[in-house]
């Protein structure tokens, strides 16, 4: 008989498909540099433009390493419960120690939502203090390098961005002035014709209105960048056919997220009557999450967000099934510079990526948590060659901008 108190017991002996290290007999004293394991997992919440989630992953050889769960309430918790299945752990097994916390949290979720974030976190962690032991840069990790330098696209926001001549001026001051050559606005802004906005219809007054942004930022910049265009999942099916087919004529680099993620099939509906690109990914979770998206060609740019999809490995694998279907990789991001590094890694890394999001950019004191400068340099990262992510966290710099009652780092 199962006893169940067992199964709630982090400590208890039974478990089911238990991938720890002394269930599965494997040696964490293997020699040398590789003679390492985890002695502790902390976090700690940076209030950022987003309640950016730090996670740090310590061992017994001095090494510890950073990573970055997506945003929000919930991840610290989630990862303090998880902190039992890695202590005593080699912090090596990359692969398997994700696939042991998947499957020993699977009674609470870890399909998608923020048991995998909080996962991401730890994973994107485990490859910084892997780089490190190893003294190999985290791309190395995840395949060896494509590119020297990683392109970024800039998510712009306008001073009033229902406005097409505010939303004009600033892709003109991004790319003229932040030397960007790839950025993304945001159309899902009032119009002033809506009638009810939550039917997720579209009116014909609503999309002229979405054209005309459209239309002023590609006139405005369009010999200089590429230009994407964000809907975050605002509109019904038909309306999103009818404003993809009206934006045929413009050279739009991609419409993002133009209807729910959940229904797959409509997604596909959409992606397959127009010959605007269609981007999503964001809403996605792990290789399986991404499957169908990707085999029965629903996108046309697949947009996975690293520290939510499930960390560095498991984009790669997204990144792998997508070349298969000769899909382009933009990677979804609003991390701190922690999980942006750890995105531009795995970019330098596969064959088919587009760009890497920058979120940030009137944030004054974003490069202040790391002691690197000028990480972002002409709308480009440099993959650096130090070991791991090749960051160092400032703990004074996450400390001033830690969120109240959070626990710092020791």
């Amino acid at each position: 008989m199962v006893d169940h108190a067992k199964l709630r017991d982090p400590n208890a002996e039974y478990t089911m498909r238990d991938l720890s290290a002394e269930t599965m007999g494997l040696t964490n004293r293997r020699g040398g540099v590789r003679d390492a394991e985890i002695t502790d997992v902390q976090t700690t919440m940076v209030d950022g433009n987003y309640p950016w989630i730090l996670v740090r992953v310590y061992t017994d050889a001095g090494v510890t390493g950073t990573g970055e769960a997506y945003w929000g309430g919930g991840d610290t918790a989630i990862i303090e419960r998880m902190k039992p299945f890695l202590v005593g752990e080699n912090p090596l097994d990359i692969d398997r120690l994700y696939e042991h916390l998947v499957q020993k949290m699977s009674g609470e979720g870890s399909i998608s939502g923020k048991t995998i974030s909080a996962i991401s976190g730890i994973e994107i962690a485990l490859h910084d203090v892997a780089g490190k032991l190893l003294e190999v840069p985290a791309y190395q990790l995840v395949g060896g390098k494509y590119r020297d330098e990683v392109r970024v696209y800039c998510d712009c926001h306008a001073g009033d961005e229902s406005e097409p001549a505010s939303n004009a001026a600033e892709a003109e001051r991004v790319v003229s002035e932040l030397g960007y050559d790839a950025i993304k606005f945001d159309l899902d802004v009032p119009s002033g014709h809506e009638k009810d906005r939550a039917n997720r219809h579209l009116r014909g007054p609503e999309i002229d209105h979405k054209v005309e942004i459209v239309k002023q930022v590609c006139e405005t910049v369009g010999d200089r960048a590429d230009v994407a265009f964000d809907c975050h999942w605002s509109f019904t099916g038909g309306s999103a056919r009818r404003l993809a087919d009206a934006l045929e004529e413009y050279d739009v680099w991609w419409l993002e997220d133009p209807v729910p993620p959940e229904n797959h099939d409509v997604q596909e509906e959409i992606t397959k009557s127009t010959t605007t690109p269609i981007a999503v990914g964001e809403n996605v979770y792990r290789k399986h999450g991404n499957r169908r998206l990707i085999e029965q060609q629903a996108v046309d740019i697949i947009a996975p967000d690293l520290p939510r999809v499930g960390g560095m490995r498991e984009t790669r694998k997204v990144a792998d099934l997508a070349d298969m279907y000769y899909i382009p990789v933009a990677m979804h991001n609003v991390s701190s510079p922690i999980g942006t590094m750890a995105s531009a890694q795995v970019a330098a890394a596969i064959p088919n990526s587009l760009a890497v999001e920058y979120h940030s950019y009137q944030l004054g004191w974003w490069e202040d948590l790391i002691e690197e400068d000028n990480l972002i340099q002409a709308g480009r990262i440099e993959i650096p060659e130090k070991p791991g992510l090749g960051l160092t966290l400032d703990l004074d710099a996450v400390s001033e901008h830690t969120v109240a009652g959070e626990t710092l780092f020791d």
